[in-house]
């Protein structure tokens, strides 16, 4: 079997040396359209053998057998320019009509990517290494599958780019309470890189029987996203895990009004980390009803995925402590949320769990549309003993709620966990930002360099939402 671990640093070392790349955030989108379409092309190969009727909707000459499958091929300038003058402009215009959804992918991660390296020698090394695994081979796709996680970790803290990407451990996390069914329609309406999709597929291999149950998993899962690079690697997560037409589409999930989602377009349940902290683009909150209009995208994600789900429905999701608390549009929210729907658990998760890219506090929140909120169980999830705080070489792992599993079907209070009726919320004005009534509030000394810490992140913040709020008002 093909050394996965050792190609993939051979290819990040030969990145490295290329002046077009600046960055982990452009390193990743690089290798990020290489190898879909090295997996596109391994995938399109085993379907034509399977299926005389299959035809490969990429032209024959920009097939990777036919330019970059040969060691010896274009290389330098000649293997630049076909890349940059031929291999992106006709994928981005790629015949969409013929009726194969395979040639919207790939039209659709060709018109958001770039080719970032100047060096068509570099190029070459990285194709012959990218050649080396055969996608087609279980054993190389698992290897892969599992190293393709670290990739997109890694996107954690590339910046901005780190909104994309949640933990491992919060996506199985979600998933497993959830509990997903053969059958269901799965939503996540800001899949990112698709954690969550994956991890929901990988819950269901495991209830399937036969071919049919494992279509039947591509067929009834589903993810948006709007952001370019994230569409890229979700697409090919998902190609990785065995879904050959991957139900992503690329698009902004507040463009469209409220009422244009009727019941067919309704899911069984949704599990999602909707961005926060942002402000609306486009005037999309026009697309709502007035009583629940505002800038900050989250909330308005909560009111959309409310509307999505069917009766019965449920729901796991990621939100800010910002949006527990508030009066005006975001007390609407949450009374909308307790009215229509059960909430019955909000685990509230350190400060620290999406270091380095946000150090908001953020909670889990779980509930099932259908019925009002009677009571909410809280659950404090407290980090490892000995851990001031996650970083990117102590993240949150899966195990650490293996606690909360045990408690989740035989509730009772503790230390860490609390329950409060629906009366006790509504006289708070609905707001949900309730601490831990057992633990004393810490009191945190900080040094001076902490401090100028904290208060140049906080003027960083200042300067990026006064720029948003710039470019809403033009």
């Amino acid at each position: 079997m093909t050394n996965i671990s050792g190609t993939l640093k051979s290819i990040r070392d030969i990145m490295w040396q290329d002046t077009g790349l600046n960055g982990d955030a452009q390193r990743i989108e690089q290798l990020g359209w290489m190898l879909f379409l090295k997996i596109f092309s391994d995938k399109d190969f085993e379907m034509e053998m399977l299926s005389t009727k299959y035809k490969s909707p990429i032209p024959i000459e920009l097939q990777w057998a036919n330019w970059a499958g040969d060691d010896e091929g274009m290389t330098g300038d000649e293997l630049l320019e076909f890349i940059d003058r031929k291999l992106f402009p006709t994928l981005r215009n790629i015949n969409v009509h013929s009726g194969n959804k395979r040639a919207l992918i790939v039209r659709e991660v060709f018109e958001g990517n770039h080719n970032y390296m100047k060096s068509g020698t570099n190029i070459r090394k990285v194709l012959n290494k990218l050649n080396e695994i055969d996608f087609n081979k279980a054993k190389d796709r698992h290897a892969f599958g599992e190293l393709y996680e670290n990739i997109l970790k890694e996107l954690q803290s590339a910046g901005k780019s780190g909104e994309f990407y949640t933990p491992r451990a919060i996506t199985q996390f979600i998933t497993d309470m959830i509990d997903p069914k053969l059958g269901e329609k799965i939503l996540d309406p800001a899949c990112g890189t698709g954690g969550f999709l994956t991890c929901v597929i990988e819950h269901l291999l495991k209830q399937a029987n036969n071919v049919e149950d494992r279509q039947s998993i591509g067929e009834n899962l589903a993810g948006w996203e709007y952001k370019p690079l994230p569409y890229l690697l979700a697409t090919t997560n998902l190609i990785l895990h065995d879904i050959e037409v991957p139900n992503i589409t690329f698009r902004d999930a507040l463009d469209q009004p409220l009422t244009n989602y009727t019941e067919k377009h309704r899911v069984n349940a949704i599990l999602a980390n909707p961005p926060f902290g942002g402000i609306v683009a486009n005037n999309n909150e026009a697309n709502f009803p007035q009583t629940f209009r505002t800038k900050e995208s989250a909330d308005l994600f909560l009111i959309m995925m409310i509307h999505l789900l069917k009766q019965g429905g449920r729901a796991g999701i990621v939100l800010p402590d910002g949006s527990l608390t508030g009066e005006g549009v975001k007390q609407r929210v949450r009374q909308r949320l307790l009215e229509e729907c059960n909430l019955h658990t909000i685990i509230r998760l350190p400060n620290s769990v999406f270091q380095p890219y946000a150090t908001v506090a953020t909670n889990l929140l779980f509930f099932e549309k259908g019925k009002p909120t009677k009571e909410i169980w809280y659950y404090e999830h407290r980090m490892p003993e000995g851990y001031k705080a996650y970083s990117k070489t102590k993240s949150i792992q899966v195990k650490e709620f293996d606690p909360i599993k045990k408690w989740w079907k035989k509730r009772k209070e503790s230390d860490v966990c609390w329950k409060v009726n629906i009366q006790a919320i509504k006289d708070r004005g609905y707001d949900l930002d309730i601490k831990n009534p057992t633990k004393q509030e810490e009191v945190h000394e900080y040094s001076s360099v902490e401090l100028m810490e904290l208060l140049h992140q906080s003027f960083l913040k200042s300067d990026k939402l006064l720029k948003q709020l710039k470019e809403a008002v033009r």
